[in-house]
């Protein structure tokens, strides 16, 4: 099983230093480009989720604490390759995001919710399966971005990185 603090050395590995790139609207406080102040990205924890901190001086050990508070436990009981990449997605795209790329991935209607049907769904399928549709929806939703020119050969690497993981954990 992996741990919090595996993952978490994982994660961070996507995730960069401070940026405050004016494209990216998870760099603003008010969700969109020139919405809000321009608070930038560190860590992974963006000015669009948590505007009320000081981005620029968060530490890493910060970051670990609203990581695990905010996006480890993400749904119930999983397989441990499908929870580091729930976990992964849910810091990138959010938790809702996350849960509905893994609704769709056990063909439950995907609402955003992890509740008892979604939870059903996945005990029946097969791991494998599920990770290889969870990742397809993710690479298809950032295909469908409109700053997709710009930040998909990060994102699609992160996908390839991705892969590579869920492989080596199921």
């Amino acid at each position: 099983m992996i741990t919090f603090d595996e993952a978490f050395d994982r994660l961070i590995s996507h995730e960069g230093g401070f940026s405050d790139d004016p494209r990216d609207s998870g760099n603003w406080t008010g969700a969109a480009q020139g919405v809000g102040q321009l608070k930038g990205t560190k860590f992974g924890i963006a000015a669009n989720s948590y505007g009320y901190l000081d981005i620029k001086n968060l530490t890493l050990e910060d970051a670990k604490v609203i990581y695990k508070r905010d996006f480890w436990d993400v749904c119930g009981d999983t397989h441990p390759a499908i929870k580091f990449q729930l976990f992964d997605a849910s810091v990138n795209h959010g938790r809702s995001n996350a849960i509905r790329f893994l609704q769709r991935a056990v063909k439950v209607a995907d609402d955003g919710d992890w509740g008892v049907i979604s939870q059903a769904a996945l005990q029946l399928m097969d791991s494998n399966d599920v990770l290889l549709r969870f990742l397809a929806y993710r690479l298809k939703f950032w295909a469908s971005l409109q700053k997709f020119d710009i930040y998909g050969r990060g994102w699609t690497n992160r996908g390839a990185e991705n892969l590579l993981f869920a492989a080596e954990d199921n």
